[in-house]
Order: structure tokens, then C-alpha cells, then sequence
């Protein structure tokens, strides 16, 4: 496999596969933060979360052509805006499902894997009614354009290292709102004893829809990044939910250093032997592996430790 290479070739084949696997590790981080969140938290299976990160890449898509209709001069700046429109739509839409739906079958987890994936399949005919089955992009803006020459053999794309900076900037956050805030003490006190957490005056049926709802909102966001590295479409979610629900149970369902272990972990492996086996092959791979992995460690690599 490496024999056809000179020593050269594979630094810069391993650099430069590496380099799009970060690229691939700030979408599936950015992903899973959502999933483990509404999974690891509140112990619901949400098979629609692709669909929200493809609600993000929608709201995207209309705000970059909104901008290039009506304020062309300001069209570098449309993708700012269309981050935080992205993670407000999804975010809105995570807290109505969560109000009409989700709330009705906490404990029920198979229910709500069920429940979700009914809600995926209506998202889908949405997207596909409003905006056509036909895939759509959006385009970038120019100081987003080109790559940084590191060597002759290996650039670094310039909109890939913005995608990176949400994603780092993005669990930089989620971190703090968990581990610094008041409400992430609810959200906490919540899942260690639910019954305990609503005798002392914390209102878990809040703490839940803005829970469910923050972890959407990261969904639109990651779908907003993915617009930058490929096109939208009504299913194109579906190709990120099983490796996201493989990032996070491989990382540890509520553990938040785990998700972002895990994301890097399979998004490099992913990255680099696709290169020298082709896609299928390399996620077959990468599926045994964890899988043999998690037969050895079924808790996953990073676990809370709780008092009982």
C-alpha cells in the first residue's frame, strides 16, 4: 500500500489527508456536540439531527442569496450572519419539536428513535418541496477563497481553517455553558436526579426543551461549516448521522472531552485510509475497529464519574 510512494510523497499524502481530516473532525465535532447533548443528557435517540444541520445549510443558502440580491456590497460578511441564523432556526425548531413531540416520550427511547425518524422523513419532503430534490451551494466568499502553501506538496485550504475555528470556537462554548453557568448546574442536577432537581425549584421541563433545542442549534451551525466543504440537499444529513451517533458513543454519550476525542480519532482514520482504500472500504475499517473497541470498553473512552 505504501510501497509506491517515496518517503516524500507519504509526509505529504499523511499531512495533507490530515489536514481534510480536520476539516471532516470540525463537522462530526460540531455534530456530535448537538447529538451528545440531546443523547447523553436526556437519553433521547434523535435520528432528525441531520436534518437539522441540513436546516442550517439551507438557512445559509437563502441568506447568501439574500445577500447577493439585495446587499451585494456586504456579501462577504453574509456567512456571520448565516451562523447565528442557522443556529436560531434550528435552535426554534429543535425547542417546537421538543414541545410537541419529544416531551411526550422521555424514557421511552425507542419510541423516540421511531418518533425521530418519522420527523427525518417529513424534513426531507420539506427541504425537497421548498427547495427541490437537486442539490444546492453556496458561494464563498472571497476572503474564504484559496490555501496557504505550507511546502511545495501540501496547502492548507483557507475556508477549511475557518471551519475549524467555529468548531473549536463552538465547544469552547459548550464548555463553558455547561461547566460555568447556572444552567448548566440544572442541566446537570437534572439528569443526576430529576426528582431531586424539580423538589429544590429547577424547572425540568425548561431545562429540557432548552436543552433539546441548544443541541439542534449546534446542528444548524455544523450545517451552515458544511456548506463550505460540500453541497446541500434534502438527504445529505443522513450520510453524517451514523457516524455521529459512532462519534459520540465511541467517545463516551456524556462526556464532552470524549466527543471531541472520538470525532478526531475517526474523522483522521476516516480521512487517511480513504486515500490509499477508497471511502467504503475506509469506513469498514474504521466501523470494525471501533467496534472491536468498544466490545473491549463498552462505557466508551471518556466516562463521568457520578456518585450513586
Amino acid at each position: 500500500m505504501f510501497s509506491d510512494f517515496t518517503t516524500a510523497e507519504l509526509g505529504a499524502i499523511f499531512a495533507m489527508q490530515g489536514f481534510a481530516g480536520l476539516i471532516l473532525f470540525a463537522v462530526f465535532v460540531l455534530m456530535a456536540l448537538g447529538l451528545a447533548i440531546i443523547f447523553g443528557q436526556m437519553k433521547v435517540i434523535n435520528m432528525a439531527h441531520g436534518e437539522f444541520m441540513i436546516l442550517g445549510a439551507y438557512v445559509t443558502y437563502v441568506t447568501s442569496n439574500m445577500f447577493a440580491s439585495h446587499i451585494p456590497d456586504f456579501f462577504g460578511y453574509y456567512f456571520l450572519v448565516a451562523i447565528v441564523l442557522a443556529f436560531l432556526a434550528a435552535g426554534a425548531l429543535g425547542a417546537l419539536v421538543e414541545w410537541g413531540m419529544i416531551r411526550f416520550l422521555y424514557k421511552r427511547p425507542l419510541d423516540t428513535l421511531l418518533a425521530t425518524w418519522g420527523l427525518s422523513l417529513i424534513l426531507q419532503q420539506t427541504y425537497r418541496s421548498v427547495f427541490g430534490a437537486r442539490e444546492v451551494g453556496v458561494v464563498t466568499p472571497e476572503w474564504l477563497d484559496g490555501s496557504y502553501r505550507l511546502t511545495d506538496m501540501i496547502e492548507v485550504p483557507i475556508n477549511g481553517m475557518f471551519v475549524m475555528a467555529i468548531a473549536v470556537m463552538a465547544t469552547i462554548a459548550v464548555a463553558l455553558l455547561m461547566y460555568r453557568s447556572s444552567w448548566g448546574k440544572q442541566v446537570r442536577a437534572v439528569v443526576q436526579n430529576r426528582p431531586m432537581a424539580g423538589a429544590v425549584g429547577i424547572n425540568t421541563a425548561r431545562v429540557d426543551r432548552m436543552t433539546f433545542a441548544l443541541g439542534c442549534g449546534i446542528a444548524g451551525i455544523a450545517g451552515s461549516a458544511f456548506t463550505m466543504i460540500g453541497s446541500t440537499g434534502p438527504t445529505a444529513g443522513q450520510a453524517y448521522i451514523v457516524d455521529t451517533f459512532l462519534v459520540v458513543v465511541f467517545g463516551g454519550a456524556a462526556s464532552l472531552m470524549g466527543t471531541v476525542a472520538s470525532a478526531f480519532t475517526i474523522s483522521q482514520s476516516q480521512s487517511i485510509l480513504e486515500f490509499f482504500m477508497g471511502g467504503s472500504m475506509a469506513k469498514v475499517l474504521t466501523l470494525l475497529t471501533v467496534v472491536v473497541i468498544l466490545m473491549l470498553r463498552p462505557q466508551g473512552l471518556f466516562t463521568l464519574k457520578v456518585r450513586r
